[in-house]
């Protein structure tokens, strides 16, 4: 990944989806993954979903719950839990970067085969966006896989506005000793509810 990355020399606005300033600094970032410093996934990820899980605010239950049972799918190294250490970068599963081909297809076989044994007879809360999801595959004979998403007052799909709401509900599951209270009471915010599909 490094290696195309740094063939792409760190990607241009249609592989990062980014203009400007943004642009040039995710270019440098992603030119220089190998030996970059680098921070614990729960601070590298940032945006509505990884503020409003708060992470740094979590109780130590939770933080260790986090630590043994949050895993995120990442275009830069497939998989990685919430304290892997991670360098910056901007690169989005989506995208199609030579010469490897469309990144979610490609991690797909190895993401999949790493997930197969953590997740075996375990409770699975699957949040990931259909970009994410298309990256692995889990086998919901093997697991207790419950795939949730958000509806509005009118049972409507809401995606990018479930942002906030994602990471309250992750932060509700960590904090709670019995994640079905959580799972099975209609969990809400604002006028979202969490489904299960």
């Amino acid at each position: 990944m490094a290696d195309a990355l740094d063939g792409a020399a760190g990607g241009d606005h249609r592989l990062l989806g980014a203009k400007g300033e943004l642009l040039e600094q995710a270019r440098v970032a992603n030119r220089s993954v190998i030996g970059a410093p680098t921070l614990p996934a729960w601070q590298r990820f940032s945006g509505v979903v990884w503020n409003h899980l708060d992470h740094a605010s979590l109780s130590p239950t939770a933080k260790r719950r986090a630590r043994s049972g949050v895993l995120v799918i990442s275009a830069l190294t497939g998989v990685s839990g919430v304290t892997d250490p991670l360098p910056d970068h901007r690169l989005k599963l989506s995208a199609d970067l030579a010469p490897l081909g469309r990144l979610a297809s490609w991690w797909r076989p190895a993401v999949s085969e790493v997930l197969e044994a953590p997740l075996r007879r375990r409770l699975v809360v699957d949040l990931l966006p259909n970009e994410h999801r298309a990256a692995c595959h889990v086998d919901a004979d093997r697991c207790d896989l419950r795939r949730i998403r958000f509806v509005d007052d009118s049972g409507r799909s809401i995606g990018h506005d479930a942002k906030a709401a994602k990471g309250l509900f992750v932060r509700a599951l960590l904090e709670a000793d019995d994640p079905e209270s959580v799972l099975c009471r209609g969990w809400t915010h604002g006028d979202l509810t969490a489904v299960q599909d």
